[in-house]
This record gives C-alpha cells, sequence and structure tokens, in this order.
C-alpha cells in the first residue's frame, strides 16, 4: 500500500509548477574525502526482465542474487524506454524531469534526438536538465568510470567520467568486462570508486526474435558467462567481497506478434503533423505555429484521444497522473500509447523497413508486469539472502549515493524504501551529510522529493 501511495503521490504533486526539476547550480569542487568509500559497481544489462533469472540461465545472477539482495522485481519510469531509464537510474529524476523524455525527441533549440544520432547523444546540452552522479562523485573527489552509459559520452555541464569509452555494440561483453577489470588495477590513486559496466544482447534479441525464444535465452547464458569471467577477475584480485555491485535492467519486454500493428496513417493525416515518434509511444506536434496548423492538429486530437483500438492518445496535459509525463516542452503535444504486445506504425515503414520488425517491445504503461526490471544486489553493504519488495527505479540514486558518501543533488528517490536491504550501521538513523536541507520540489530534511 506504501508502494502505491508513492506512486501516485508525486504525479499530483507533479502537475504543479514547484514539481519541475531545473538543473542544480554547479556546486564547488571540494577535496577528496579522508578515505575512499567502498567501490561500487553498477551494471545494467539492458532488457533483463525481473523473471528471466527463473529460467535457470544465469547462474551468476542467481549466485550474486542468493548471497546478497534481490527485488521481488524494480519498476521502471514511464516511458519504459532505454536511454529514459538509465538516465533515470544515475539521476534519481523520472523522464519529464530529467528531459531525456524518449529515445526520439525534438528540441525547439537542439533540434532531433535519437540513438542513431551521434552528434546529438554526445551533445551535453540534451543531459544537461540532470546531474548523473559520476558528475557528483567528481565534484566529491571521487574519480568514475563508465563502460557504456547513455549519457556518459556527452560533456555535462562541462565534465566527463574520468574514464570512457564511445557507444560500441560491436564490442563483445568479455572485452567490456576487461575493460572494467583493468580499471580496476590502475594505482590506488588512478583507480576509480564508481563504475558501470552495460550489456546489450539481451535487449537486441529481445526485439529481434522476442522475449520466448531460443535465442533470448542463448543472450542470457551469454551474458552470465561475461557476468562469471567479471566475478572470477574480482576474486583474483581479491575485489569481490570489498566491492558493492548493483546489477539491475531499464525495463522489462513484452512479446508482439508480427500481424499486431496499428497504421496510424490509416486514422490520420499524417502529412498535417509533425511526427516526432512511432512504435510503442508515438507523439505528434503540430506542423507549424500557424493558426490553420493548431486547428487541423486540434480535431487531429479530439478524433484521436477517443476510445481507439488497441491503444489510447492524450494530449500531454490529459496524460494519466500515475505517468508522471507531460510537462517537459520535449514531451510531445499529442501521445499514443500502444497497449502491451501492438506496435504503432505506418503503412510506408511496414512496407520500406531496412530492420527486421521487432518481435519484442518495451515502452509500454510501466505498471504491467511485463516491463518490470531485475535488481540484484552484492558486497559488504548489502544483507545476505534477502529478498525485499517491488520498488520504483528512481530509489537506486539515492542508494548509490549512500553507498558513496555522497550528498545527493534533489531527486525523485526515497533512501527509506530501500535502505532496509542495507546491513545495519553502528549509527542510528542516516548520515546527516546525506540529507537535502531543500529541494526545488518542495521537500525538506530528506534525500528524497515527494512522489
Amino acid at each position: 500500500m506504501k508502494f502505491l501511495f508513492r506512486l501516485l503521490l508525486c504525479p499530483l504533486l507533479a502537475s504543479s509548477a514547484g514539481c519541475v526539476t531545473r538543473p542544480p547550480s554547479a556546486p564547488t569542487a571540494v577535496a577528496a574525502p579522508s578515505s575512499r568509500p567502498t567501490p561500487l559497481l553498477l551494471i545494467s544489462i539492458d532488457a533483463y526482465r525481473y523473471d528471466y533469472i527463473e529460467r535457470g540461465l544465469s547462474p551468476t545472477l542467481a549466485m550474486l542474487a542468493r548471497t546478497g539482495v534481490q527485488a521481488a522485481s524494480m519498476q521502471p519510469s514511464f516511458p519504459s524506454l532505454t536511454f529514459p531509464n538509465h538516465y533515470t537510474i544515475v539521476t534519481g529524476l523520472r523522464p519529464d524531469h530529467h528531459g531525456i523524455v524518449h529515445n526520439d525527441m525534438v528540441d525547439p533549440q537542439l533540434g532531433e534526438f535519437s540513438l542513431d544520432n551521434r552528434r546529438a547523444v554526445r551533445d551535453g546540452r540534451w543531459w544537461a536538465e540532470a546531474t548523473p552522479i559520476w558528475e557528483t562523485a567528481d565534484r566529491h573527489g571521487l574519480r568514475t568510470a563508465t563502460m557504456f552509459w547513455p549519457g556518459s559520452e556527452a560533456n555535462i555541464h562541462g565534465r566527463y567520467p574520468d574514464e570512457w569509452q564511445p557507444f560500441d555494440m560491436s564490442m563483445p561483453a568479455d572485452q567490456r568486462v576487461d575493460q572494467i577489470l583493468a580499471w580496476l588495477d590502475l594505482p590506488a590513486d588512478q583507480r576509480p570508486s564508481f563504475l558501470t559496466l552495460y550489456f546489450d544482447k539481451v535487449d537486441h534479441y529481445g526485439h529481434l526474435d522476442g522475449p520466448d525464444s531460443p535465442q533470448l535465452n542463448e543472450a542470457l547464458r551469454r551474458t552470465d558467462a561475461a557476468m562469471a569471467r567479471l566475478v572470477r577477475g574480482l576474486k583474483q584480485r581479491g575485489l569481490f567481497e570489498r566491492m558493492n555491485i548493483i546489477v539491475l535492467a531499464d525495463h522489462g519486454m513484452a512479446s508482439v506478434p508480427l500481424a499486431n500493428s496499428i497504421l496510424i496513417d490509416r486514422l490520420i493525416p499524417l502529412d498535417q503533423l509533425q511526427t516526432v515518434s512511432t512504435g510503442v509511444l508515438a507523439g505528434f506536434n503540430p506542423k507549424d505555429r500557424s493558426a490553420r496548423a493548431r486547428a487541423e492538429f486540434a480535431t487531429i486530437e479530439h478524433r484521436l484521444e477517443q476510445p481507439q483500438q488497441h491503444m489510447k492518445c492524450w494530449d500531454k496535459t490529459r496524460v494519466p497522473l500515475r505517468f508522471a509525463y507531460g510537462h517537459n516542452p520535449r514531451v510531445p503535444q499529442l501521445l499514443c500509447l500502444a497497449d502491451v504486445g501492438w506496435r504503432i506504425t505506418t503503412t510506408w515503414k511496414l512496407a520500406h523497413h531496412k530492420k527486421p520488425i521487432s518481435l519484442g517491445e518495451h515502452g509500454y504503461d510501466n505498471a504491467d508486469p511485463r516491463m518490470q526490471a531485475v535488481f540484484v544486489a552484492h558486497g559488504p553493504a548489502f544483507r545476505v539472502g534477502v529478498k525485499v519488495p517491488a520498488f520504483p527505479n528512481v530509489d537506486v540514486y539515492p542508494l548509490m549515493a549512500h553507498l558513496l558518501r555522497l550528498p545527493p543533488v534533489p531527486n525523485d528517490g526515497d533512501f527509506d524504501a530501500v535502505k532496509d536491504m542495507l546491513k545495519p550501521t553502528p549509527h542510528a538513523g542516516r548520515d546527516p551529510e546525506h540529507r537535502l536541507t531543500a529541494s526545488p520540489h518542495g521537500s525538506s530534511g530528506s534525500a528524497a522529493s515527494p512522489r
């Protein structure tokens, strides 16, 4: 009941201007702490649905869960897409607050953004509405390293991680692991305290062949083999029991049969709109600012907001409050969300697609069980053999800030919701240095802003 209350409260508050997060002013750099925190490795297995671990194909991950903490599931933020949720995890802000509102976006000043637009992906202005944890760590004297993470190859507020690499999908998982181990082999004064590692094959084959395919199961095996390589390497270095590891996913995956396509161009005249995105969550804007374009758009909006087969459409001001979505200027004016198991596309795209049509998709309602993600944590800070209730992914950020002994920037997370997964400490309560005295969301005395 408490979890449901938290999910509903922030969207209600988000409807007020005071709940919109502004980019925090850049704090001045401070001296390195007298004693460095226990190293933290954050691992994302893209699209590893919460129940994949039950298939028995991930023995290394199962070992970490058995000897550490496992959540029943972790709820992604809406929309349940890759870039928005990866940035939520490292900022503690929902997409509507941190500005990466979709994998495909349009900004009046910056132009178009997509996963394939490397110039946009590396432009820090897209990411500047939030402060990723590697920036905060750097400002407090901790070194950081990212083996791929959305946002990490952009200059955000004048900073990069100390070590980072541009995303290369062709880089084998073993090579990614070896780079993490190489960074951990650096001299003590150069060794990162916070690292990220990213695996993408589970997502790739989930899209290509579907979440119940043999190919997806093989991707689970291969990814776990890379995890086993990591664990061996950490043990050889005497680090496995001396560093904290969080393994999670950005979202889950749902099966989408080939026939389940909503042809949006058969419902509305696309030549009268600016199409921002199609797929699971489609977005549209008026074609221009003229009175005629706005009138045409209003007519189209009214038509689509009527009950539709296999999808629901809203003006951004009427998106259900529980999604906490629609206030950011980058959110398109008209949104259409496919029912789970369906995709929104066009006749032309179906006839001219260059890549195979995805048999698995995500981006759906973030409350749907098929969108829920895995969460496993292991290390000296975490309890052993504990299973905790489901929680939203915004709570990962205050957890990581606590582990790294960093003051969290204003965020949507709630440390109190995840602190029970940690071993008891000699000091009761939370260390005062981890609290916020004020938040642009209106909260005080806590690292969490209102839900």
